[in-house]
């Protein structure tokens, strides 16, 4: 298992009610995974986190399926909810 850094940006930092939090995951999935269950009172939280697009140091990684995306550590992952004027 690899630890690292999340952050939330916009509605999905409302949502999550903080800027950032640690992980520790093997995959991508894995981390949003871990992410629903620690926000599961918040829950906008999950719908926020169908409608975002998701960066791993810096690449992104697209909308599918996250559980062949790898974590490595210290790897940070951007939570990036459509912005105004963007696609649903």
């Amino acid at each position: 298992m690899a630890t690292g850094t999340i952050r939330y940006w916009a509605a999905a930092k409302a949502a999550a009610g903080t800027a950032e939090e640690p992980w520790r995951a093997g995959t991508l999935a894995e981390a949003l995974d871990a992410a629903r269950e620690r926000h599961a009172d918040r829950p906008e939280f999950a719908l926020v986190l169908e409608r975002c697009s998701f960066l791993v140091d810096g690449r992104q990684v697209g909308s599918g399926d996250h559980s062949g995306v790898t974590l490595r550590d210290g790897s940070t992952v951007e939570v990036l909810p459509p912005f105004a004027g963007g696609a649903r």
